[in-house]
């Protein structure tokens, strides 16, 4: 049971979340607990979504996106998250089991992929203190500064809504994924 009461409906949530969580409804089919917990602060609601809606818009792939978040998911050893995630990345981003599996492991089995999500695993380990060679193995890749920059932003959303969901146990409304190891 979640420690911050979970809004059951969108009719439930503060006045002011209710269009942004209607909004969830109609892009996704359903609202996941994630985002019905945090309608309890619309300003919070609205921040995630809103950086959310950026990014989407941004040059890093979405199957790259969705290896970060698994990856981001499994070092801080967030439940709800690598569901969450697993769900996507097999229904959404159509990626298959050894692929997660790697992602979960903080790699990729795509060489241009592998270079962001080995990016972001370093991020998360050194709290965004990499080294040079770490920004230039990406740069390799193929990836460009504004790729950077939205990586940077992929693992930051991600440990936040990981931050979120640990620190208030959101009930997981995905098929169930457990993390191998916790932060």
């Amino acid at each position: 049971m979640s420690r911050i009461p979970t809004p059951a409906t969108v009719a439930d949530a503060p006045e002011a979340a209710q269009p942004l969580l209607e909004a969830v409804n109609k892009a996704l089919g359903t609202v996941p607990n994630l985002h019905r917990l945090v309608s309890t602060s619309p300003a919070a609601l609205e921040g995630y979504l809103a950086m959310n809606g950026a990014l989407a818009k941004g040059k890093v792939p979405a199957q790259t996106r969705e290896r970060i978040a698994l990856a981001v998911a499994e070092l801080n050893g967030c439940d709800y998250c690598l569901s969450a995630h697993t769900y996507l990345g097999k229904n959404l981003s159509r990626l298959d089991d050894a692929e997660i599996t790697a992602n979960r492991n903080g790699a990729s089995n795509d060489p241009k992929a592998d270079a962001a999500v080995r990016f972001a695993v370093q991020l998360v380990k050194t709290r965004g203190h990499v080294g040079a060679a770490d920004v230039e193995a990406v740069r390799a890749a193929g990836y460009t500064d504004a790729q950077l920059l939205e990586i940077v932003q992929h693992v930051a959303l991600n440990t936040w809504t990981n931050y979120v969901n640990s620190a208030f146990q959101t009930e997981i409304d995905f098929p169930v994924v457990s993390a191998r190891v916790a932060a």
